[in-house]
């Protein structure tokens, strides 16, 4: 199977999903799968199963076929056990809007399910933060951002827009902790340096509005 070249700079890995790739992801537990491996790092059946709630039978068979796909691969730095390891050999996917207009009703059918388990994540995710926000300290309280904005646009624009969104946001990928005074060191890490795993979700979304 062939593989995109490693993107430039800051942007992600992104592949790209054709019907093949889309009928074979198109599964909710399989998207869960790859979302949490991407997340929070390689992981093995056993311990998918435990975060998400399902048999490590289920989980073993799902990522086998993610793997058959070309979404996950081993993880042979962390396979020191008897368990397989797994991680996901991309940062992201994307979804060819033709395939949401496709001849075949099998790979319309993969792309809506595709959108819909999106939608729940996102809906998952945000429900979760209201539901925390009061365990994180009062700057990061302060650093989510809940907004929605209207704009009379152009498709065109709209699509502009979106890129240039998507280029703001990548931009802050892989930047370097703050500088934090002498003692400083290379063992920083997420707790020490003030980082954390922050998560965007951007909806654009044409809406139909009385004359």
């Amino acid at each position: 199977m062939s593989e995109t070249p490693p993107p430039p700079g800051n942007q992600p890995h992104v592949r790209t999903l054709d019907a093949h790739a889309l009928r074979g992801l198109a599964h909710p537990l399989r998207m869960r799968l790859l979302a949490a491996l991407r997340l929070d790092g390689p992981a093995t059946a056993s311990q998918l199963a435990a975060k998400l709630g399902e048999s490590s039978g289920a989980t073993s068979y799902h990522l086998r076929q993610l793997a058959a796909h070309g979404f996950v691969e081993d993880a042979p730095e962390r396979g020191k056990g008897r368990e397989r390891w797994w991680k996901s050999s991309h940062e992201g996917t994307a979804l060819d809007e033709g395939q949401i207009h496709a001849d075949d009703a099998v790979t319309r059918g993969a792309a809506d399910v595709f959108l819909a388990e999106i939608a729940r994540n996102h809906t998952q995710e945000l429900n979760t933060w209201l539901g925390t926000a009061h365990e994180w300290p009062a700057e990061w309280r302060g650093a989510a951002d809940l907004s929605d904005f209207t704009l009379r646009l152009t498709a065109a624009q709209s699509v502009e827009l979106i890129g240039k969104l998507h280029d703001l946001i990548n931009s802050y990928r892989d930047l370097p902790p703050p500088e934090t005074g002498s003692d400083a060191g290379a063992d920083s890490d997420s707790d020490s340096d003030g980082r954390e795993a922050v998560r965007f979700h951007t909806h654009v979304l044409p809406r139909r509005t009385p004359r």
